[in-house]
């Protein structure tokens, strides 16, 4: 009996101090003033974020909504606070003004485990600034015009593949043909290959771009260990990366820069700007450059790229099915050019489109990828009007999802309606109400190019065919619980049927 007595009570301090340890610093931001909704232990207010069981935008749209009359609301990612910052205001001072003392996202970096993690987007202040110096000349607006053509010719593709589809008669996946279509143009305008998504169904680019965000359970417990156990992940955790998809992008990139430095071959893409970057290091101080890193650069540029484009390109057709009134006067614009200035589409005539712009940049408010936009303070820092202190090293998120759907800056938010985007709605808001590709110093680098690559995709598509909801066609709209970026669950699926 006294051993079984020892045994619980053993138990029981156990417990108790675990408990202590999950919930000590419950009161960090009510110490501060702060408000914010009440964690739980060993979730935070995250748990069903967690769990795969809801989509992180619609988790902190929710907490948005509560608490959006705050300048700044606290939230626990675990054990570890958060603070969510709603004002606009202290928002651009964060992404703008303040830029130099929050240039670091905060993200744990884990480089021994996942080979790719140092790219741009995650790499701390440091290396992020001077690779980004070396790396923006892709991205101009010039060097887009020079890879132009690039895109057109994908858009051609895109236009060959659609005519054996749509002779099918059957529904289709528009977020699988989008993803294709962005495939073949990453691939020809990063690496300078032709990755066939289209011609072939076993392309082996198409395959990794579908395996890097294919939800498994490994993956699944990969991300349970980084979120509790990161001690342990930086062990244990290279076994449940997807090395074969590293292996292939790192062969990928390696041999593609010897082959082009032994046969004297110059492009104007992104393997050509990282060639550059290691023959002539200058300026990047102690940034080793291997090939691991360079790889990282390249591969950034690959997932994103196919990524938020395919999914921009699906969210699009999605609401131009629902809302058949906006397809029919955006193809009405894309026609009228055509007949205009001829069948060579350039550069310049996708400027001209700006029904297309808005609808782009519409779809892009009601479905931004990224839910957040995270940050980290680099010293003690008081915001400006308010009497909220936080110390160095805090992270900070900024609810994107949240601010594209309130009412209050978008009335009607759900109602997908291109008018909010003209030129006197767009000045009569507040500059940091709209933040897709992010602001600032450390917004998305890519976004011109972006920006280019699914307005092409859909003037291909809305030039000859129409897109309709059929009964396949998920509506209301679920986002997939298990995506960090947002996507509709069980695919954009829709009738595509030819239009003279």
């Amino acid at each position: 009996m006294t051993d079984c007595l020892v045994t619980l009570c053993g138990v029981s301090v156990i417990l108790f101090l675990l408990y202590y340890y999950l919930t000590s610093n419950f009161n960090y931001w009510k110490n501060r003033g702060v408000s914010g909704p009440r964690p739980v232990p060993i979730f935070g207010n995250l748990r069903q974020m967690i769990m795969k069981n809801l989509f992180l935008g619609e988790i902190l749209k929710q907490m948005y909504n509560e608490y959006k009359h705050e300048p700044a609301f606290g939230i626990f990612v675990r054990r570890a606070p958060i603070l969510i910052v709603n004002d606009l205001d202290l928002i651009k001072d964060i992404l703008i003004k303040d830029f130099s003392l929050f240039a670091d996202r905060g993200i744990q970096l884990y480089p021994k485990v996942e080979p790719l993690c140092e790219h741009l987007f995650n790499l701390e202040e440091e290396r992020w600034r001077l690779l980004r110096t070396r790396l923006s000349p892709v991205f101009t607006s010039g060097k887009i015009k020079e890879m132009f053509p690039l895109v057109a010719e994908c858009g051609q593709h895109l236009e060959k593949y659609l005519e054996k589809l749509v002779s099918k008669g059957d529904p289709v996946e528009c977020r699988e043909i989008a993803a294709k279509y962005t495939t073949d143009v990453i691939g020809s305008c990063a690496f300078g290959i032709d990755t066939n998504s289209f011609s072939d169904e076993d392309s082996e680019f198409r395959s990794m771009g579908r395996q890097v965000f294919l939800p498994t359970t490994k993956s699944f417990i990969k991300d349970l260990c980084k979120s509790f156990f990161p001690s342990l992940y930086k062990i244990v955790g290279r076994p449940l990366q997807k090395l074969h998809v590293t292996n292939f992008f790192t062969n990928v990139v390696v041999d593609t820069m010897n082959y082009r430095e032994q046969n004297s071959i110059i492009r104007p893409d992104f393997i050509n700007m990282l060639m550059k970057l290691k023959k002539d290091p200058r300026n990047l101080k102690s940034i080793e450059l291997t090939d691991e890193l360079l790889t990282a650069q390249a591969f950034v540029f690959f997932v994103a790229g196919f990524e938020t484009s395919s999914s921009t390109i699906s969210h699009s057709l999605y609401e131009l099915a629902l809302n058949t009134d906006i397809q029919d006067k955006l193809r009405k614009e894309i026609r009228e050019n055509f007949a205009q200035h001829g069948e060579t589409l350039t550069y310049e005539r996708v400027k001209q489109m700006k029904y297309l712009d808005s609808v782009f940049r519409e779809t892009l408010r009601k479905y931004p990828l990224l839910p957040i936009l995270m940050r980290k303070v680099c010293t003690n820092y008081t915001f400006k009007g308010t009497n909220i202190t936080i110390p160095k090293n805090t992270n900070i998120w900024i609810p994107v999802y949240g601010i594209h759907r309130d009412p209050d800056i978008y009335p009607n938010p759900e109602v997908f309606d291109p008018e909010r985007f003209v030129e006197d709605a767009v000045s009569a808001r507040h500059p940091m109400s709209y933040l897709p590709f992010g602001d600032g110093p450390r917004n998305c680098i890519g976004a011109r190019f972006g920006d280019y690559q699914t307005k092409v995709g859909l003037i291909t598509i809305l030039r000859k065919h129409r897109v309709d909801v059929c009964e396949k066609t998920r509506i209301p709209y679920v986002p997939d619980s298990q995506s960090f970026v947002l996507t509709l669950k069980g695919g954009v699926v829709l009738k595509i049927t030819k239009v003279e």
